[in-house]
C-alpha cells in the first residue's frame, strides 16, 4: 500500500504509480505508450503529461492531486455554512438565516450575545 502522505512532490508520485503498476511497461501499457518515454520522464525529472493522469490514476491508485498538483489543486474544505459571511474585520458577523451582530471597538463578545 502507498503511503501518500510520505509524496512530496509529482516525481515521487509518479514513482510510486510505477511501483504500483509494477513496471515502467506496465505504466506505459497503461498510457498507450512505450516504455522509453516513460523512463525519460524519470531521467529528466518530469512530471506525468496531463493526457495520462486520469488514467494512471484509475490504474494504480496514485491521487491526480498528487501526480499533477498543478492541474489538479486539492482544494481548502468549504467552510460550514453557519459560517458564511464573517466579516474577518471582526466588526460585524452575518449568520445565513439573515441576522446579523454588530459590535462596537470596546464591546466585549458577551456584550453580543455570544459566548466566548
Amino acid at each position: 500500500m502507498i503511503d501518500h502522505a510520505a509524496l512530496t512532490a509529482p516525481q515521487d508520485a509518479l514513482q510510486a504509480a510505477i511501483a504500483k503498476a509494477g513496471s515502467q511497461v506496465e505504466l506505459a501499457r497503461i498510457c498507450g505508450i512505450t516504455q522509453p518515454s516513460v523512463s525519460l520522464w524519470i531521467k529528466r525529472g518530469k512530471e506525468l503529461p496531463a493526457e495520462y493522469v486520469l488514467k494512471v490514476e484509475a490504474a494504480t491508485g496514485v491521487s491526480r492531486h498528487l501526480l499533477r498538483p498543478d492541474i489538479y489543486p486539492v482544494e481548502a474544505p468549504q467552510a460550514s455554512p453557519a459560517f458564511h459571511g464573517v466579516d474577518r474585520g471582526g466588526a460585524t458577523v452575518s449568520f445565513q438565516n439573515g441576522s446579523v451582530l454588530h459590535r462596537s471597538n470596546d464591546a466585549a463578545p458577551q456584550d453580543m450575545g455570544v459566548a466566548a
